[in-house]
């Protein structure tokens, strides 16, 4: 991948966009919350991105972790590259870090990840009878999901806990009051507790922040959809991705032999009342191909150097052009370049271009400050 002098965070995107402030001002009393709550805690499982995992680690809560037993859970694994994890998988190791891929939607995922932790924490305590264990992340990497699906097994082994819907833990030592959670294991009783916080990311860089935003990490309105759409676009185009696209066009054929149907990207926004129906799958498979094709089509008809920021810059500006006529957005409808990138990003997000990883594995580990 070619890398500017700048680097691709830092290129002029957006130039009316205004500075990038990436610290909320409650960022300072989530630490001290989550600080409080880790003392508690025997284990810790820290969530992150398996699109951006080392983009998704807190720099803020790593000294917090230095002295905890530790297992890296690498969430939406369905939506990053699974020719490229394997590799970060390795990093991982080689840095003598435990690590898992997981989905926290699925229940076979969550249970290996329930019996790695129990396993870690069985071999290394055998006098302590009650043991915490606390789920951490950055936020919108599947802390709640990861949790609720943790709730659904642990009722399902231990019944009382459905009744009461928390498992009381507690008094423990030092502590004033009881820790509600739930538990998933017996002799020792191991408890997971039941509220992961949100912890505000602390951001290194302009392209750590991107990628965080890109993912969903970071709120967009603090960044703005446009960037955030500019700068995914150079990454693909830095990695060649639209010519693997070049093929699709057959796909994109199909498209003119269906009906056209009400429905548009909004639709596979999670949390919807109800599941597309079929026509609803099509449509937006379709849509995704199209907007495959337009983006490798503009690609194909590039002549410059996507090392070049002027050239990327020139390239990234056909492709929202492309874009604008994939999603049938007018050139006269209102706010059109936020209305391209908010569907773009969607798209994105979730896994409807494909599966990928933005960080890029590092040669070696670096040691361990």
């Amino acid at each position: 991948m070619g890398v500017f002098k700048k680097g691709l965070g830092e290129m002029g995107f957006n130039k009316g966009g205004g500075p990038i402030n990436w610290f909320p001002g409650h960022m300072a009393a989530a630490t001290r919350a989550i600080r409080d709550r880790l003392k508690l805690a025997d284990f810790v499982i820290e969530v992150r991105d398996s699109r951006i995992p080392l983009s998704s680690k807190n720099e803020e809560l790593q000294p917090l972790l230095s002295g905890k037993r530790r297992l890296i859970a690498l969430n939406k694994k369905d939506l990053a590259n699974p020719n490229i994890l394997p590799k970060w998988m390795r990093y991982f190791e080689s840095c003598k870090e435990d690590c898992l891929s997981i989905n926290a939607h699925s229940k076979s995922s969550v249970q290996k990840l329930l019996e790695l932790v129990e396993l870690k924490l069985k071999e290394v305590i055998s006098r302590q009878p009650t043991l915490l264990v606390m789920v951490v992340g950055v936020p919108n990497v599947g802390k709640s999901a990861l949790i609720n699906s943790i709730h659904r097994i642990s009722a399902k082994n231990f019944p009382v806990q459905e009744k009461r819907k928390k498992a009381v833990v507690g008094p423990l030592p030092g502590v004033t009051q009881d820790i509600a959670g739930y538990k998933i294991a017996h002799q020792p009783s191991i408890y997971v507790l039941d509220t992961p916080g949100v912890l505000v990311p602390s951001i290194p860089d302009i392209e750590t922040g991107l990628k965080l935003a890109a993912t969903g990490s970071v709120k967009d309105s603090v960044v703005g959809e446009e960037r955030i759409a500019q700068y995914l676009l150079a990454i693909l185009n830095c990695r060649g991705t639209p010519l693997h696209w070049k093929n699709l066009k057959d796909k994109k054929e199909e498209r003119k032999n269906r009906s056209e149907h009400e429905y548009n990207v909004k639709d596979i926004l999670p949390n919807r009342r109800k599941p597309p129906d079929d026509s609803a799958v099509h449509y937006i498979e379709d849509i995704a191909t199209e907007v495959r094709c337009a983006l490798s089509d503009s690609f194909l008809q590039f002549d410059g150097d996507v090392e070049n920021e002027n050239d990327m810059e020139s390239l990234i500006e056909l492709q929202f052009e492309a874009l604008q006529k994939a999603f049938r957005i007018p050139h006269t409808a209102s706010e059109c370049r936020t209305k391209v990138s908010k569907r773009f990003l969607t798209l994105f997000r979730t896994g409807k271009l494909g599966p990928f990883i933005l960080d890029e594995v590092p040669n070696i580990c670096q040691p361990v400050s």
